[in-house]
């Protein structure tokens, strides 16, 4: 079970070029870009291999259709004032999304609208009017509401991972989320409490992963520490260095095995070792499966005993989110009907984004 991301409508994610370590600047919000506009959807019955079927009368084009142009014909059922929301709009703004679930289409909209009832569409209702952006004529939330939406059926985790990404990529601030997070709405209480682990500054979903197991064990950690050597020279940046100490903790993906990959990160660990660093990798199977030892290892690394509540609550969080399998039960339970009556588990086939 691994994390992915979707081929996004918005060309905004950031991503490292070239080699492991030397990223870019961020992406400006104001500068978003979008794919060019799709082959329109049709209403009606149509026939022939070049249309395909998304709901009850709608149709889109079949060959190399994109997932931006099969909401576009979802957006043909629904009311002006309603929006996509939640994993759907997350995925359509390009943001690292929690573990790959079968899901409906998300959508929100308003009481006083009839509620389209079909098939693989999951619509929540609002009975006041909501946030939403209009991208190249497709209605999605925007990014805090987006976020507040998935808290009504995710876990802590999962919302790190999708606020993470929503900050790095500039969708929203802080204090965006705060002001959402504020609202006597289902979800708030969550995103209140997901808020203090957010941090813009990781790389990954599964950096931010290991960033809360970090902070659920109460080991101090800085994110992303530039380290230089004795006359000044930059060798590298840790994905997160624990405090008082000269050991980093950096997350390994399958790319760090490609060839050229590895030999540049093999050049990084011999700098770091000749300035006496000590760097520990970690795969997505560490991770998930060995928290217990990361955690004691650290204890001794800060020469303090062990406490199993820092276990306890790392593990509360990761077995409360899509990783495991409570969270996932219930995410079935409350889309059930959707994907039951779509007659198909909507299983995204996107690149996994983490490399696991």
């Amino acid at each position: 079970m691994g994390f992915h991301r979707m081929e996004p409508v918005l060309r905004s994610v950031h991503r490292c070029a070239g080699g492991s370590y030397g990223c870019g600047p961020r992406p400006d919000a104001s500068r978003v870009t979008v794919q060019d506009t799709p082959r329109s959807p049709a209403r009606g019955w149509l026939r022939g291999r070049e249309w395909e079927r998304i709901t009850r009368g709608v149709y889109a084009a079949a060959p190399s259709r994109t997932q931006f142009e099969e909401l576009a014909a979802w957006q043909l059922v629904l009311p002006r004032t309603a929006a996509f929301s939640h994993l759907t709009a997350a995925r359509l703004r390009g943001w690292w999304l929690p573990a790959t679930i079968a899901h409906p289409v998300f959508a929100a909209m308003l009481n006083a609208n009839p509620r389209p009832r079909r098939p693989g569409l999951q619509v929540c209702r609002h009975t006041q009017p909501f946030p939403m952006n209009l991208v190249n004529g497709l209605r999605i939330t925007t990014a805090a509401e987006t976020i507040l939406a998935a808290a009504r059926d995710l876990g802590v985790l999962d919302l790190v991972i999708l606020g993470d990404s929503a900050l790095r990529l500039r969708h929203c601030t802080l204090t965006d989320l705060e002001i959402t997070a504020r609202q006597r709405r289902r979800g708030a209480p969550l995103l209140r409490q997901v808020i203090p682990l957010l941090d813009a500054r990781s790389e990954s979903a599964w950096e931010s992963i290991m960033r809360v197991l970090h902070q659920a064990a109460e080991i101090p950690v800085t994110p992303q520490q530039e380290i230089f050597d004795e006359e000044g020279r930059f060798i590298a940046r840790a994905d997160l260095r624990i405090d008082g100490t000269r050991r980093i903790h950096e997350y390994d993906g399958a790319r760090h095995r490609e060839a050229d990959v590895h030999e540049v990160d093999l050049e990084r660990d011999r700098a770091l070792l000749g300035e006496h660093w000590e760097r520990h990798g970690f795969t997505s199977k560490h991770l998930r499966r060995d928290g217990a030892a990361i955690i004691a290892d650290a204890d001794r690394l800060l020469v303090r005993a062990w406490d199993p509540r820092r276990l306890a609550a790392w593990q509360g969080l990761l077995d409360h989110s899509l990783l495991g399998r409570a969270v996932r039960a219930r995410a079935y339970r409350n889309w059930r009907r959707a994907i039951a009556e779509s007659g198909q588990m909507r299983q995204e086939n996107g690149r996994n984004l983490c490399g696991t």
